[in-house]
């Protein structure tokens, strides 16, 4: 296993057609934001950082300014994380997000949130439950914190 860290999303052509491949409505959406190089303007900037095994996605995230939540306060964000399913049961999403915790330490920032509708998986990863909010998208959102230490 590789972890390839795309600061600048530079190979997105290739990155987004093997991230359409996978079995999540988001990867679709994120897909899309690379393949029309919208992923800066929508995200505020950052890294999309994907674990392969050769030519395949094992599984990815991003660590970026913004995210489904409208709030300059909080920043930076971990979003689109996700495992394929052959990959599942080994821990990859929480390798993946220690990685993007330590990048976001190295760049300074205190704490790092997750935006998402799951209960009980982000706080194995050292998440704290902050809030519900009403994201972007008009759905409820609950809202993780991770302190960087």
């Amino acid at each position: 296993m590789e972890i390839i860290d795309l600061g600048n999303i530079s190979q997105q052509q290739l990155w987004a057609d093997k991230i359409r491949e996978c079995d999540w409505g988001a990867a679709k959406l994120l897909s899309d934001l690379l393949e029309q190089e919208k992923f800066c303007e929508m995200t505020g900037g950052g890294s999309l950082i994907i674990m392969t095994d050769e030519e395949k996605i094992a599984a990815f995230c991003t660590l970026t300014q913004n995210d489904c939540i409208d709030d300059d306060t909080l920043f930076p964000w971990i979003g689109f994380v996700f495992t394929s399913p052959e990959y599942r049961g080994n821990r990859y999403s929480g390798a993946l997000i220690d990685y993007a915790c330590d990048k976001a330490r190295e760049q300074g920032f205190e704490s790092v949130y997750i935006a998402t509708d799951h209960i009980g998986l982000y706080e194995k990863y050292g998440f704290t439950y902050i809030e519900s909010r009403t994201d972007i998208y008009n759905e409820t959102s609950r809202i993780y914190r991770r302190m960087l230490k």
